[in-house]
């Protein structure tokens, strides 16, 4: 295993733990009913703290991606 191959499923971790934070951070709804859709909001938009957390789900979305692809190739 080379240097860069470690460096790059290092940062590969990093980043899976730091997407899965996000995604547990964002919350819809509380409880059972609204995982099913028993939201009463039937239009809502992002502002705050739920457009930063949105925003850094994608990006770190695509960095781990990217990753993941990168390590594809170095083998």
């Amino acid at each position: 295993m080379s240097c860069m191959q470690t460096v790059l499923n290092i940062i590969q971790i990093v980043v899976s733990a730091l997407l899965v934070a996000t995604i547990l951070l964002q919350q819809k709804g509380v409880g059972l009913g609204a995982a099913f859709g028993g939201s009463s909001n039937v239009y809502s938009t992002k502002r705050g703290v739920d457009k930063v957390l949105f925003r850094t789900t994608i990006i770190l979305a695509v960095l781990f991606f990217g990753t993941a692809i990168a390590n594809l190739l170095i083998q």
